[in-house]
Parts: C-alpha cells; structure tokens; sequence
C-alpha cells in the first residue's frame, strides 16, 4: 500500500492550478459544476445553454400537451364536458373584468381569490403562532412531549371537514367556521415537523450548551432555531397545502364569497366552464404558494 505526502509545496501546486475550485459545498456537489469548455466560442456557449434549456423545458411541455390532448378527447365524447378551446374561451371573458361587483352573490373571480386568500392567511397564520412555538417546547421538554403526543395523535387523523360543524357551534357564524377548519388542518403538520427537528438535532449540540452554561433564548437562537429550521419549513409547506386543500371544501359548505362558494354556485348554474377555470386557478395559487415558501426556505437555509 503506497501513501500520498502532502507537503506545503504540494498544496501551492494545487492551488495555483487554474482547474481547482475552491469550495464550501461537499465533494458530490463540486462534481456535478459544470465547466466551461476552454475555447469555446459566444454562439457555441449560447447554443449550449439554450439547448439546456429546451431538454429542461420539453418534458413539461409535452406532458402538458398530452393532458389537454386527452383533454379534448374526452370532451367529444362527453358532450357535458366543455373541451379546452371552450374553457380557454370562457376564460378569457372572466378575467377581462374580474374585480366586478353586482351584489354579494354576484362578484368577479378576483374578489374571490381575495377572500379565499384572506381566510387562508388568517387560518394559517393563527396555526403557525401557535403551532411552531408548541412544536419546539413539545421536541425541547419530554414531559410535554408525553403529555401532548396522545392528544395530536388522536386529532390529526381526523378530516378536516369534521370540524366544520364544531366551528359554526362555537363562532356562530360561517367565516370564523371556515378559518377554524383551515386552522386545525394546518397546525398538525408544523407541530410535528417542528417537534422531529428539535428531536433530531445532535446531543453533542446540547451537551456543549450545558457546557457552556447557555440561557434557554441563546440555546433556542444559536442551536435550535438554525438546526429545527429546514424541518419547520417543511411543516409549513405541507400546512400551506393542507389549507388551501381546504378551504374550497369548506367554503362550499358554508357559503359566501370565496372560490369554494362559487364553484357551487357555478355548478347550480351548470356553468361546467367556470367551474373547470375554478380548478385550474385554486391549482395554479396553491403552486405559486408552495414555490413562494420554497424559496423563502432556501433564504433561510443555514447549510
């Protein structure tokens, strides 16, 4: 077996070499940067990346075409079914004015992605101040973590709509049912992420605390905050989900404006295009959502 020397006019090689890169990220990360090809011309380099960028795009574009495809065939066959030129018709109409207000019954699809977006932030806000502080005490303190584990077990499984009827008991009224429903729905997720975070965190970490004889606000902002972060972003991000899941189901039931209460009332006018334009806005807000928080958790990410 043969050993490698590395002497100090070793190391001055290397790093005068102009191919080594130096790095934070860990090795596997170093082999896949790209390098530029040495003499590789401006039209060879744009050709290059704009030829990542079709591989990167056409996957997604032919799935796409695909699902309107099968789309539009269906729709020969189902007469009921309004195809994608229709919708795409229908469309066009309801977003070339949609903040406009005929009565509370009668209102742009703008002011429902409104309401529907306000019960979602207050739904969810309520769940994150509670649910990320509860998470940590529960991974932080075992005693609590017994006390409460049962209790979150017990209610998590439970659908979201079995609430609903408890909520209009309580608040008597059907918009603070609705945001009780998104609340319950979305602090289960942030509790247990946040709690498995606090739990996983290495007990070297803790024990250098003790050590140190750390207040209980340094070890949370120096140790648990950093270390539980990616965990409680990803609570979040699935609370983000289970809300606005949600809160189309329980506007349906409880009525007013939102986009759950107009896609009801969509269907009793048999409005099936409205009610397809529906779906594709209450999918394309929840993806922008999830793509917002992503990109906050990338902000915030300590490795």
């Amino acid at each position: 077996m043969s050993a490698i020397q590395v002497t100090n006019e070793s190391l001055e090689k290397i790093m005068s070499d102009s191919e080594t890169v130096v790095t934070s990220k860990p090795l596997a990360a170093v082999a896949s940067v790209e390098k530029t090809e040495p003499g590789e011309s401006l039209p060879g380099r744009i050709g290059r990346m704009a030829g990542d960028v079709i591989k990167g795009l056409l996957p997604p574009v032919l799935g796409l075409a695909l699902f309107v495809g099968i789309w539009a065939l269906i729709s020969q066959t189902s007469p009921q079914l309004p195809g994608p030129l229709k919708t795409w018709a229908s469309a066009q109409e309801l977003f070339s004015d949609p903040f406009y207000n005929k009565g509370p019954n009668d209102q742009g699809i703008g002011w429902n992605i409104l309401a529907s977006l306000q019960r979602v932030a207050i739904g969810f806000g309520m769940a994150a101040a509670l649910g990320i502080p509860l998470g940590f005490m529960i991974g932080r303190f075992k005693f609590l973590s017994a006390m409460v584990s049962p209790i979150v077990s017990l209610l998590r499984p439970v659908s979201p709509l079995a609430w609903l009827p408890i909520g209009l008991l309580v608040f008597k009224a059907a918009n603070p049912a609705a945001i009780w429903v998104i609340f319950i729905s979305a602090i289960w997720p942030m509790i247990i992420n946040t709690a498995v975070g606090v739990n996983r965190i290495p007990p070297d970490y803790m024990n250098v605390a003790k050590v140190l004889n750390l207040s209980e606000w340094k070890i949370f902002t120096k140790i648990l905050f950093p270390a539980v972060l990616p965990y409680m972003m990803t609570g979040i991000r699935l609370s983000i989900g289970v809300a606005w899941l949600v809160i189309v189901a329980a506007e349906m039931l409880t009525g007013g404006v939102g986009l759950g209460f107009w896609v009801w009332d969509e269907w009793n006018n048999l409005n099936v295009e409205h009610i397809i334009i529906a779906i594709f806005v209450v999918g394309i807000v929840g993806l922008l959502l999830e793509q917002m928080l992503m990109l906050l958790a990338k902000r915030f990410n300590y490795e």
